[in-house]
This record gives C-alpha cells, sequence and structure tokens, in this order.
C-alpha cells in the first residue's frame, strides 16, 4: 500500500493527519457507497492465515493446559473440545456466515433481535466483550511469545527479567505493521502458519514414531487411565468438568466471520448475496476448525504419553509449551530453537488477527450509532488506539500470561454463546425447527462452559466490565455531542415528490410542517388555514406540506427517503429519517441545491419543558423541533443569506 507522503515531504501536522484518515471507508455498509477494505481482497486460504495466527497459535499452550487440567485423561478432554468444534461451533458459524455475509458476526444477528435501543445497548455490551476478547488476544499472546523467547536456552541474559519490555515491544511492533496496512499483516501471517504448521506436523510426526516403536507405553497410559476413573462414564463426567479450563481451544471462530470483507468474492457475487464470498468463509471455517482438530488430538496424546506429569506444573519445563519440550527433546536443540522461533512469532502475530477482528467490528456499529466520530472509520487511528490499549493492559498485568486468561475465556465464550444463541432464535423464525433446537442446545453447553469459567476466574466478567461501562460512557457522550449533526447520508426524491417541485416552478417554495398523526383531509385543511393566517401567507401562494415519520430514533444516520403523496387537493412530503429536526433539514438542504431557491418552513411551538424536550429528542428523534432545525441548519450552513428559513407562529 502506497503512503501518500512522498518520501522527500516533511510530515506536517496536515499530511500526517490525511496518512492516518486515509482509508476511511464504509466497511460492513451496504449500499452504492460501500467499499473494498483497505489492502483490498484475497482468497480465502490467505484469509484463513490471517485468523489462523490466533486459532492455531493455541497450540503452543494448549497442549499444557489439557494435561494440566485433566492429566491422564487430557486425550480424553481434547476430545469433547473437537466435538464442540466440529459439531457444535462449527455449524453455528457456519449458519451466522450465511446471515451476515459483510462480516458483522453474531452481534448484528442478536441486535436485530431486540428492536429501538434495546438492540444498541445490547450489542454495546457485546461489544465490550468483543474488545476484552480481541484485545487480551494481543496481549496474552504478545506476553506468551515474550515467555517462550525468555525460556529459550538461546537468550541473551541481558533480557532476563524484561518480561513487561519485552512484551511491549512486540504490542507496539504490531502495531507498526497494521500502520502499514492489511496487505503487509496478511502476507506475514501466511509465512507465519505455513511455517508453524509444517514445524508442529514435524515435531508431533516425530513423537507419534516414538509412540509407535513403544506400544507399552500406551498399554499403561490405558491401564492408568482406567486404574484412576474406573468407567467411561466416570471418565466423561470429569472430561465434561475440566473442559471449561480448555476453552481457550475454541478462539477464532468470531474473527473468521469478521474479517469476512477481506475475503474475495465470486463473478456471481452481489450485494444482496454474495453467495461467493459466504461459500468461501465455509471453506475457511471449515479447513481451520479440521485442521486445528487433528493436532490437537495428536499432541494431546503424545504430550501426555511423553512428558512426565511433574514437567506441566509451574516452574516445569513443559508448562506451557508442551510441544516446544517435545521438539527440544526428540529433535534437538537447533529444531527445537527454530520451532521456538516460529512460535514466538505466531504468539506475537495472534493479535494481528484481533486487530483486524477490532478494526473491522467497531467501524460497523458505533459510527452508525452516532457514538464515536467519522475517522473511526479509518484503519489507522484505530489501529493506534487499540495499541495504546494493548499497551495499558500490558503494564496493568504486568504482562502476567495467567493473569490474563480468564478475561480471554470469557470474552471467547460469551461471543459464541451469542453467535449460538442467535442461531438458535434465527432458525426459529426461519421455520427450522431441528436447526433451532440444535443450536440451542449448542447455547447451552457454551453457556455451562461460561459459566464455570467465570465462577472460577471472575476476573473477565470485571475486565468486560469495565470495557462495557467504557463504550457505554464513550458513546453516550459522543452521542449527544454529534445530535445536532445533519445525520442523513443522502436524499432521494420519488417521481412525485419531484413533480410536486416541478408545478411550483419558479414561485417561492413554502413547506408547512404537518403532525403525521393527523392523517384526514379536514385536518390539513385546518392546519393550512391557520398556518397562512399566522405567517401571513397569500392564497395564491403554493405550499407543501411536510411530515417526517421516524422510523428508528437509535439509529444516528441513513439515506432520507422523500415520498410526494395527494391527501385531497393538499400535496404532501412524506419522509422517514432517524430524528425529526434532522431530517428536515436535510431536506432543506437538498431542495436548496435542487431548486436553486432558499426554502422556507413554517413550524408551531411545541409545548413542554426545554429540558424535557431535549431529552425527548435524544432517545425518540423529536422535541422542540422548530428552534432544533434552525440550529441544526445554522452549523451545516454558515451563510445565513443561502440558509433555509425557518419560522415559527403560536
Amino acid at each position: 500500500m502506497e503512503h501518500p507522503i512522498a518520501p522527500d515531504e516533511k510530515p506536517t501536522r496536515g499530511r500526517l493527519l490525511r496518512w492516518l484518515l486515509d482509508g476511511v471507508d464504509t466497511r460492513g455498509v451496504a449500499g452504492p457507497h460501500a467499499r473494498e477494505p483497505e489492502g483490498g481482497t484475497h482468497s480465502w486460504y490467505r484469509v484463513m492465515c490471517l485468523t489462523g495466527v490466533d486459532y492455531f497459535s493455541t497450540l503452543g499452550y494448549q497442549p499444557g493446559i489439557a494435561a494440566l487440567a485433566a492429566g491422564l485423561l487430557s486425550p480424553v478432554a481434547t476430545l469433547v473440545l473437537v466435538a464442540l468444534t466440529l459439531f457444535g461451533a462449527l455449524p453455528v458459524y457456519w449458519y451466522v456466515s450465511k446471515k451476515s455475509p459483510r462480516g458483522e458476526g453474531s452481534i448484528a444477528m442478536m441486535e436485530h433481535l431486540l428492536p429501538w435501543w434495546q438492540g444498541k445497548l445490547l450489542v454495546l455490551a457485546l461489544l465490550g466483550f468483543v474488545a476484552t476478547d480481541f484485545t487480551i488476544t494481543i496481549t496474552l499472546s504478545a506476553a506468551d511469545a515474550t515467555a517462550h523467547l525468555l525460556e529459550n536456552p538461546f537468550c541473551p541474559g541481558l533480557l532476563e527479567g524484561q518480561q513487561v519490555v519485552v512484551t511491549l515491544a512486540l504490542v507496539g511492533a504490531l502495531g507498526a505493521v497494521f500502520l502499514r496496512g492489511f496487505k503487509e499483516a496478511i502476507g506475514v501471517a501466511v509465512f507465519l502458519v505455513v511455517a508453524y504448521l509444517s514445524l508442529n506436523a514435524l515435531v508431533v510426526g516425530a513423537a507419534l514414531n516414538q509412540v509407535a516403536v513403544r506400544p507399552h507405553m500406551v498399554a499403561e497410559w490405558q491401564s492408568n487411565l482406567w486404574a484412576a476413573h474406573g468407567s467411561p462414564w466416570a471418565m466423561a463426567a470429569v472430561a465434561l468438568l475440566v473442559f471449561p479450563k480448555l476453552a481457550l481451544g475454541l478462539s477464532g471462530f468470531e474473527t473468521g466471520v469478521a474479517v469476512m470483507p477481506l475475503i474475495r468474492c465470486s463473478d456471481a457475487d452481489t450485494e444482496r448475496n454474495p453467495v461467493g464470498r459466504i461459500r468461501n468463509t465455509r471453506k475457511l471455517l471449515v479447513t481451520a476448525a479440521v485442521t486445528m482438530s487433528l493436532f490437537l488430538v495428536a499432541s494431546s496424546l503424545v504430550t501426555t504419553l511423553l512428558i512426565p506429569a511433574d514437567e506441566f506444573q509451574p516452574g516445569g519445563r513443559a508448562n506451557g509449551r508442551a510441544l516446544a519440550y517435545l521438539a527440544h527433546d526428540l529433535l534437538g536443540e537447533w529444531v527445537g530453537t527454530a520451532y521456538d522461533v516460529v512460535t514466538i512469532l505466531i504468539l506475537w502475530f495472534a493479535g494481528a488477527s484481533a486487530m483486524a477482528g477490532l478494526i473491522n467490528i467497531v467501524p460497523r456499529y458505533l459510527p452508525r450509532y452516532g457514538m464515536a466520530p467519522e475517522w473511526t472509520r479509518a484503519a489507522r487511528p484505530l489501529a493506534l488506539l487499540f495499541t495504546a490499549i494493548s499497551v495499558a493492559i500490558t503494564l496493568i498485568f504486568r504482562a502476567d500470561v495467567d493473569a490474563q486468561a480468564g478475561a480471554y475465556a470469557t470474552g471467547v465464550l460469551v461471543l459464541m454463546t451469542s453467535g449460538a444463541t442467535a442461531a438458535a432464535i434465527s432458525s426459529r423464525k426461519d421455520g427450522s425447527r431441528a436447526s433451532a433446537i440444535g443450536f440451542g442446545a449448542v447455547a447451552l453447553v457454551f453457556l455451562y462452559t461460561l459459566g464455570a469459567n467465570v465462577i472460577e476466574r471472575p476476573d473477565g466478567v470485571k475486565i468486560a466490565g469495565l470495557f462495557i461501562a467504557g463504550i457505554v460512557v464513550v458513546s453516550l457522550a459522543s452521542r449527544v455531542w454529534r445530535i445536532l449533526e445533519l445525520r442523513v447520508a443522502g436524499v432521494e426524491l420519488d417521481d412525485t415528490a419531484r413533480r410536486f417541485l416541478a408545478e411550483i416552478g419558479g414561485r417561492p417554495l413554502h413547506l408547512l410542517a404537518h403532525d403525521p398523526t393527523l392523517p384526514l383531509p379536514a385536518d390539513y385543511v385546518a392546519d393550512e388555514t391557520d398556518q397562512r393566517g399566522d405567517f401571513n401567507l397569500r392564497p395564491d401562494e403554493p405550499v407543501l406540506f411536510l411530515e417526517v415519520h421516524v422510523r428508528d430514533a437509535s439509529d444516528f444516520t441513513d439515506v432520507l427517503h422523500v415520498y410526494g403523496v395527494e391527501v385531497g387537493c393538499h400535496r404532501v412530503l412524506r419522509a422517514e429519517a432517524t430524528a425529526i429536526p434532522n431530517g428536515v433539514a436535510a431536506l432543506l438542504l437538498h431542495l436548496r441545491d435542487v431548486t436553486g431557491k432558499r426554502p422556507s418552513v413554517y413550524f408551531n411551538w411545541d409545548e413542554g419543558s426545554p429540558l424535557g424536550q431535549l431529552i425527548r429528542y435524544l432517545f425518540s428523534g423529536h422535541g422542540d423541533v422548530a428552534p432544533l432545525t434552525r440550529e441544526i441548519l445554522r452549523r451545516a450552513e454558515p451563510d445565513a443569506k443561502r440558509r433555509p428559513a425557518v419560522y415559527v407562529g403560536v
């Protein structure tokens, strides 16, 4: 991606601002104004590598977590995890990808289940858990990469005890990659995933060969397993009890859907039905899930059989790095070090998929709600913002992996529970009872896992609560700050409305504001009589009635559709907007531009307390329309001579 600042130019503040905002787009926004995400689109397997640096990197610590939590039962508990992955999470997100082809994910599906402000507040809460999940992914993965680096026998001694410093350097380097753009991030991800999976295949293959030449190890393991648990039912019960501790192995599905805009479409795709993108996303999800499942089963088996149990304990050489232990033990220090290097890099870059998810998710919601400034649609400012937050979290937790694990698992499980619930309700609405029951059962499993995780590690909910509180406070403050903007993405007039304007010709353009709850012809007659008298409009001067309906006041901006309607002998312009004053102001400015005339609008005063009217306007889109319309026009058009006129009568 080329930068707009030439090498010989000084990075003045203006040029720096243009560079930061370069790439402002409408990711995830349907319609003619939508564009490709920054960096373009890519083949599904390349994008899989971007999400896979998070998903696949859990191989660095997942076998050790399973062994520590389940002991000899680790392979059985891992089979439970794999079963939930392939028969729970994968079908859920297979369905979600169809329902949110622009990458909105389960959050958008949940938003549509509740109308008005309830849906928006639900989204803000879920975004808090998204922020928890993805931001902790960045900091936890960087901290774990640092731990692998410091534990390597060839690590320079000067880095000893510098866990926080090294982690901050990795977080900063990740932010720098994203300042370059998505294209570079995906290129790095492809290299890392190919190298990492190849080395894991080498290590696991060598370990399986050791098991094959020493079959007595399997017999001893089975004997000890039966002695410890007695029956398959006891094994299954214990595996289900320890399963929540293995939940980190489920990460990656929500991100896989969130980055759908980066996946290349087919020639047959349309905006409303991007079948090729959906198909390619499903290839991504299936390939990633199957690949990861195979590695998880094989790695849990060989680490349980070949590594002494005490090495998994805190301070042991296999704690958090079971496969790295086998790489050094079976293939020598040089191959083991190569494995360490690639593991460090992929753990560090696991934050890339999280950063990609955040950069794609935030512009879909907060700017559309008016709960963030427009610059949050640009990738670079968001990359800087999330990097700064990650730095703060790293400092707060002192780059401690264990301290952040609970928050990470909580974020992952809330999103997956949300996805399964949304899929169940949506399937029910689509008339598929069997799918609804299946997705509902998956949602209950995720809910159990979430509850068990929260009870054992409540820090995750506390951190998510802080994110939610911060998002809500900042969002509402931004909404209040921006509420007097036009809040209209465009104005579209139908043929009848354009005919009304043409019939007026060169005469003045007068619009009489009318209450849409008074729809009878007699109501228009009475209103016209009153307003002509109040404003001294001559009987021969043509007038148009103006009605604005509030469709959803919790939305912030949308296209203003204006329809011409005849009620008896009266001509009416009817519009749908997110707020009445903003819709009226936007229409007046549009009429001025298309007719070349300065329109006038006439209101009656609204009764009630000004403060109460303002609060009503904030949440319902109604309020003291006349002064609010005038103020919006004043801000939008500083030249009073070109500004549409607003008149108010008693």
